[in-house]
């Protein structure tokens, strides 16, 4: 049986959002399990996201999936070590509008340091939206945010 690692502990504040998932839209981690190398975000398209009359920029949709991407990532190294991505690519198949998606993700291949990354978004109704492609070089987790 995977493992599954509780998202709180490593991404969501108790109102189940961090600073940047508030950004992104991002409702919840809905999972994020070690032993597979998968992770699944929640999150919910806002006209403020959209352009031409309710199609959600493609940004939006690139960042949800690299947000699955990177927790996928994350969780395998006990959340020790951070992705930084080397090239991404996102191919859009139909409009993602507003309303709640999800973007779903897992490592394809694994190395010492480089992780290769497959995701998808997908709408209500279970169709794929857009897929992505990472490739991520493995670094040490630094914590930023604290002042020196």
């Amino acid at each position: 049986m995977s493992e599954t690692i509780t998202p709180e502990k490593h991404f969501d504040d108790e109102a189940g959002r961090d600073g940047l998932g508030q950004s992104l839209g991002i409702l919840r981690t809905l999972y994020m399990d070690k032993e597979a190398g998968r992770a699944a975000i929640e999150v919910e398209a806002e006209m403020r996201m959209c352009h031409s009359g309710g199609v959600v920029q493609g940004g939006f949709v690139t960042g949800w999936i690299d947000a699955a991407m990177a927790r996928a990532a994350m969780c395998v190294t006990d959340f020790q070590q951070t992705p930084m991505s080397l090239e991404i690519k996102v191919s859009f198949f139909s409009p993602a509008t507003p309303g709640i998606l999800v973007a779903e993700a897992w490592i394809e291949r694994r190395g010492r340091s480089t992780i290769f990354l497959e995701g998808n978004l997908k709408n209500a109704a279970g169709d794929v939206v857009a897929k992505g492609t990472s490739t991520v070089r493995m670094m040490p987790l630094i914590d930023m945010s604290k002042k020196k």
